[in-house]
Formats: C-alpha cells, sequence, structure tokens
C-alpha cells in the first residue's frame, strides 16, 4: 500500500472510530475501566467512621491526636493492546478480514482512552513477539498505531499467545488495563493469562469468522491454513464432516471460555460478519455493573 492510499484509509478509520468513541464508548470506557491506583493526598484529622488501618502513626505519635491519610484514585491509566498479527488475520469470509476487525476494535479502545487521559501502548505477536510500540499520550501517537495496524508485516504467521502475554508481563510493570485481542487458535497459554491477570486487568477479545466454526454446504472445497499455509480438501457435502467441524469449534470456543472463566478475565467474542459495538458495550456494562 503506497503512502497516500495508507493514510487516506487512516484518516477513513479515524473518522468513524472516533465518532464512535465520542458518541458512544468514551463515558462506558470511563466507567468500565477506572483508574485502579491510590495515591497519598493529604492528611487530616481522624473522624468517626474513618477507617483504622488509615492512621498515619507518626504523625498521630507527633501530634498526640490520630491523624488519617487520605487517598485519590489516579485516574491516569495505561491502556496496552495485545494484537495478533498471525497467518489467521488474513482470514474472513464476510462483511470483514479479522484484521480490520482488530484495526477498528484498537482504534476505538485507542480514542477512548486518550480522551481519558490514559496512555496507549500496542505488542505485536505471532509466534514470537513481532513489535513492542511504548505507551504514550496524544492523537499523533493513536494514528501511528492505526498505520501500525494496517500496514504492519509480520516476520512469522504461527500463533503464540503465551510468548506475547510473557513479554508484556515483563515489560509492562505498573498496573495496566490491558486488551488481548486474537482468534486464540494458539499453543496453550493458561499459566501465561494468570500471571499477566494478576498483575494486570485483563479482558480478551476473541475475534472469529462464522465459517471457521461451521461449513457452508460447498461441495468439495480446498481449505488453506493461512499460518502454516497447507492446503486440505475437503467434502462439505457430506453432512458428517460439517457436523464434526461444528462440534470441534464448539468444543475448542467452550474450553476457552472456561479458561478465561478461571483465570478471571473478562472477555467477549466478536464476529467478521456483525457490528463490534454491541458486543464491546454489554462488556463495559458488564464490568461497570460489578463496580
Amino acid at each position: 500500500m503506497d503512502t497516500k492510499d495508507l493514510l487516506k484509509k487512516v484518516r477513513k478509520i479515524e473518522i468513524k472510530t472516533r465518532g464512535l468513541s465520542n458518541q458512544i464508548f468514551s463515558g462506558e470506557y470511563q466507567s468500565a475501566f477506572k483508574g485502579r491506583g491510590m495515591a497519598f493526598s493529604e492528611v487530616r484529622e481522624y473522624q468517626v467512621g474513618d477507617e483504622i488501618r488509615t492512621i498515619d502513626w507518626n504523625v498521630t505519635a507527633r501530634f498526640n491526636h490520630p491523624y488519617v491519610k487520605v487517598f485519590d484514585e489516579e485516574r491516569e491509566m495505561t491502556v496496552m493492546l495485545l494484537v495478533d498479527v498471525s497467518g489467521s488475520k488474513n482470514f474472513g469470509t464476510q462483511v470483514q478480514l479479522k484484521q480490520e476487525l482488530a484495526t477498528e476494535l484498537c482504534a476505538v479502545l485507542s480514542f477512548s482512552a486518550i480522551q481519558n487521559n490514559d496512555k496507549v501502548g500496542v505488542l505485536f505477536f505471532s509466534d514470537k513477539v513481532e513489535k513492542f510500540i511504548p505507551p504514550k499520550k496524544g492523537r499523533s501517537h493513536i494514528l501511528m498505531i492505526i498505520r501500525e495496524l494496517i500496514d504492519f508485516k509480520p516476520e512469522n504467521k504461527g500463533t503464540d499467545v503465551a510468548e506475547g502475554l510473557r513479554y508484556f508481563t515483563s515489560a509492562i510493570k505498573k498496573r495496566c488495563t490491558a486488551f488481548l485481542i486474537s482468534d486464540f487458535m494458539s499453543r496453550p497459554f493458561e499459566n501465561e493469562l494468570k500471571i499477566a491477570n494478576r498483575k494486570h486487568d485483563l479482558v480478551a477479545l476473541r475475534l472469529y469468522d462464522i465459517h471457521e466454526e461451521e461449513f457452508p454446504d460447498l461441495g468439495l472445497i480446498p481449505v488453506k491454513d493461512e499460518e502454516t499455509g497447507q492446503i486440505e480438501w475437503i467434502n462439505t457435502g457430506d453432512k458428517k464432516v460439517r457436523l464434526a467441524f461444528k462440534t470441534a469449534a464448539l468444543e475448542r470456543n467452550g474450553r476457552l471460555e472456561d479458561l478465561f472463566r478461571k483465570s478471571g478475565v473478562d472477555f467477549t467474542k466478536i464476529g467478521t460478519h456483525e457490528s463490534y459495538i454491541k458486543p464491546l458495550m454489554t462488556l463495559f456494562k458488564k464490568r461497570e455493573a460489578r463496580r
């Protein structure tokens, strides 16, 4: 893609996602992802009802009267986008490819974040860490991220979610909110998921295409694995073949959702055939309701 086309595409995505962020997501985002940190503000005299654990014993001893520490919630956060850029991102039989869906999701989350004065960083991973963009604020930073999402060419095609999570956990020291965006067709990553979610607030967005989960009856068709390049001929006219494929997909998705629940990770799924507005809003409202 030449520079002119790339900039045109970036601008188009900015107009759409910034508008959505302003009109729909910004308030919901703030409610669902409030700053977790507590910053020391001041010391004041103890009042009836104050928690004993907030007493500042040094000041109390000095003035011979109980004083408590007052904390303010830190609103500013860091948001990390962990994006799967493996070969399967090029799959999509419906409205868009998974890569296009991931780009728009990242853009809308980024604009929602910077409206709340948060920093945004990105980590691209395949079966290795492909690129790390440190968290920063500002529109120009977000536009650079969108450019990378559109035009990035990964070196590898496989998927290893564990590798991405390991790097993220060691690179980002302070607690942040992270969106893990992938189809999760990966080697096992349970331990890395639990470790990352203990240290940070992790949210999983599973991208999928309906034809990865259910074959239409198209007779004998070639199916290419985008990650390995392997082509397999499948008889989709056979009911048993279609049923076996659907059953395997349902089992795989069920195991994945169980893993997220057990690890305490909020998650939603978003298909290439649908708008991401409803799944995101439902996720945000669910988080907000728990507060």
